[in-house]
């Protein structure tokens, strides 16, 4: 049994979390912290059935549990993590402060990094990329959740060298939870019924460089994103529509074929089938991330849309598949695909 450790347990994120632990048969709950709600108990919070007691954050028995979630803001996450190795537990960071490899990337797009020293010992938790680095790591940087269906998509094309020119477009819409639990002017319910909004466009958005950092890995050269995101007025999922322009030899059938060689054997990589295009309703409140593609009208220029379940497959769900695999588990364990 995996005794398990969730710091900033009353968000969305940690909501998300206890749902996946009270499904799966390998797991103890054995804390859950929140700086809001201490002494607590979960369900009295949300209407849940959850009756684990919430403790204040320096309550948390770090020393106790194998493996802690940090579902806290950047900055604090990384003191946390820190916090957690030191007592000898491995850590899954859901927050943004270990995903960029480079220190003065972290800088340029967030503040001063509180222990960079961890930085290198960090594995970037998209699970179908790295799984073997992250069967033995104990510090995890979950990936963000705007990026993890662009780079599922375009990873095997980028491998197989099939993608052209210097720049990719990616046109991504959010549900409103994907803003945290804490509301503000512009995700208040009566902003966000009956609207739809961008923000942070072109390149303004600190996903990017996350997105532009794997890209670059992947291909072996740089790549820059144009990269904007919208927000959905509805509570979860994320629908990216990604152009891209491939080698002109490239039919689609071949395009699908990469994806099916690199992802049949995932559990959750969902490829659909020519003539469909991915919907919320293909992921929302399950761990798959699901891909299509159309031709866009030229030689060479394809659309490629994706969509997951921000909270699961962006989150919380990427989280519980990278601790599956940390501890040797059956990798579907808790998740729905």
């Amino acid at each position: 049994m995996v005794k398990v450790g969730i710091l900033g347990a009353a968000g969305y994120t940690g909501f998300e979390l206890l749902s996946i632990f009270e499904r799966h048969s390998e797991v103890e709950v054995t804390f859950a912290t929140s700086g809001t709600y201490a002494g607590q108990r979960y369900s009295d919070v949300y209407p849940c059935p959850y009756d684990i007691t919430l403790i204040a954050p320096k309550e948390a028995p770090l020393g106790d549990v194998d493996v802690a979630f940090l579902c806290t803001p950047h900055g604090a996450s990384a003191r946390l993590a820190q916090q957690a190795l030191a007592a000898g537990a491995r850590c899954v960071d859901l927050s943004a402060d270990f995903r960029l490899r480079d220190l003065a990337t972290y800088q340029e797009w967030y503040a001063a990094h509180p222990v960079p020293e961890l930085i290198p010992q960090a594995v970037y938790g998209l699970t179908e990329i790295y799984r073997d680095q992250i069967a033995g790591a104990d510090l995890i940087a979950n990936p963000g959740c705007y990026p993890t269906g662009p780079l599922l998509a375009l990873h095997p094309l980028l491998k197989a060298g099939a993608v052209q020119g210097e720049r990719i477009i990616i046109d991504a819409k959010s549900g409103v939870s994907g803003a945290g639990a804490k509301p503000t002017t512009t995700t208040h319910f009566c902003s966000v019924h009956d609207n739809f909004s961008a923000y942070k466009p072109g390149h303004t958005h600190r996903h990017a460089p996350e997105i532009e950092q794997e890209l670059t890995a992947y291909a072996g050269q740089p790549w820059r994103v144009v990269f904007t995101p919208h927000l959905l007025p509805v509570s979860r999922g994320i629908l990216s529509t990604i152009y891209v322009s491939l080698d002109p030899a490239w039919e689609q059938a071949q395009v699908l074929d990469a994806w099916h060689n690199a992802y049949d054997a995932e559990p959750f990589v969902h490829v659909l089938p020519e003539g469909q295009l991915a919907t919320l309703a293909h992921s929302v409140n399950t761990n798959r991330c699901v891909l299509s593609l159309a031709p866009a009208g030229a030689p060479g220029e394809w659309i490629i849309v994706t969509s997951l379940d921000n909270l699961v497959k962006g989150a919380a769900g990427a989280a519980a598949q990278n601790m599956n695999v940390m501890f040797g588990l059956d990798e579907t364990l808790g998740l729905v695909s």
